[in-house]
């Protein structure tokens, strides 16, 4: 449900419907990414089969109930439905990355128009160039793929988002049981492993890896990870781009944050994401919304406080209708 006071903000609270807040907190950054709701407004969904188990069509309605101002109720229990019977269960403890990495695989899955299928995935899709080099023949392979989201391994200390981005693309010598496959050699050998990058997406979606699993015991981090409002890729690691890199825009600005408080367990998840006309931050949990503040979005870097960042969502660019989002102070 959702009050007068979320309508005047622009935004749509949703209620907590047998743990969903994970979901919840989803919707409300992929209702930031406006990008995603456009390219499925397009979709002519008329022919469309077994629409109670199309994710996409479900997401399709869900993102227009809450772009809308008229006085009804948000139909995401639909969609929360739709994804149980795609087997993200309700009543269920979810991993926020993982079910996003769900909702867009059941994109492409369900969607009939591949085209505008493809178009969502290459909003988010980091495509990389893995090299795998020998040190005994010093023979080179090399790998092309892509990913949705940053995976970003965080040390039990102090880290800043610049700092595990470069630990991503660092290079890593592999060792003993890691060592791999040389055809050159004909045997597994030691080697060291790089990645480079062949092109970056509009939509860059971090993901701050807080969970470490160890002999069946999953434990949360919760360390410092410092992170801008905006930065520029091209400043943070000069060197990891592929000689087939031809992007000019490398500046992201951040618009949506995927908090966590609590334990592996047993938490909950809540948002920060920043309006797109005003661009003031606002706070979504569940059914609440309220303003927020760049200082209080800071205080989910953790090390002092419960409620950390999980994932961060990160646009392109610094531009909306023309004109430059003002950054908060």
């Amino acid at each position: 449900m959702f009050s007068i006071r979320d309508l005047h903000y622009g935004m749509r609270g949703l209620t907590n419907y047998h743990l969903s807040c994970c979901v919840n907190t989803l919707l409300q950054t992929l209702s930031a990414t406006w990008e995603v709701a456009d390219v499925l407004e397009r979709w002519e969904t008329g022919g469309v089969r077994g629409d109670s188990h199309n994710v996409p069509l479900q997401l399709k309605r869900v993102l227009a109930a809450m772009r809308s101002d008229s006085p009804q109720h948000v139909p995401h229990r639909d969609f929360l439905h739709c994804l149980d019977r795609n087997c993200v269960r309700l009543n269920t403890q979810h991993d926020a990355d993982e079910v996003f990495l769900s909702i867009l695989n059941f994109v492409q899955q369900q969607m009939d128009d591949k085209t505008l299928a493809l178009e969502i995935q290459n909003l988010y899709k980091i495509s990389v160039e893995t090299h795998l080099r020998c040190l005994d023949c010093s023979s080179v392979q090399t790998r092309s793929s892509y990913l949705l989201s940053l995976p970003l391994h965080i040390k039990e200390d102090h880290n800043s988002l610049e700092s595990c981005i470069s630990s991503f693309l660092e290079e890593q010598e592999l060792r003993d049981i890691n060592r791999c496959f040389c055809a050159q050699c004909g045997t597994k050998t030691p080697s060291k492993q790089g990645v480079k990058l062949l092109s970056l997406p509009c939509i860059l979606c971090v993901h701050l890896k807080r969970f470490r699993n160890s002999r069946g015991y999953t434990r949360k981090l919760d360390c410092r990870v410092s992170f801008p409002e905006t930065f520029d890729f091209s400043e943070i690691v000069q060197d990891a781009f592929s000689t087939d890199f031809a992007q000019n825009e490398c500046k992201y600005t951040l618009y949506a944050v995927v908090v966590h408080s609590g334990y592996a367990m047993c938490g909950h998840y809540t948002a920060f994401v920043r309006h797109r006309t005003n661009q003031r931050w606002f706070y979504a949990d569940d059914s609440h919304i309220q303003q927020a503040s760049w200082e209080e979005v800071q205080k989910t870097y953790g090390g002092r406080y419960s409620d950390t960042a999980y994932m961060l969502m990160y646009r392109r660019g610094s531009k909306e209708g023309g004109q430059q989002p003002e950054l908060s102070g």
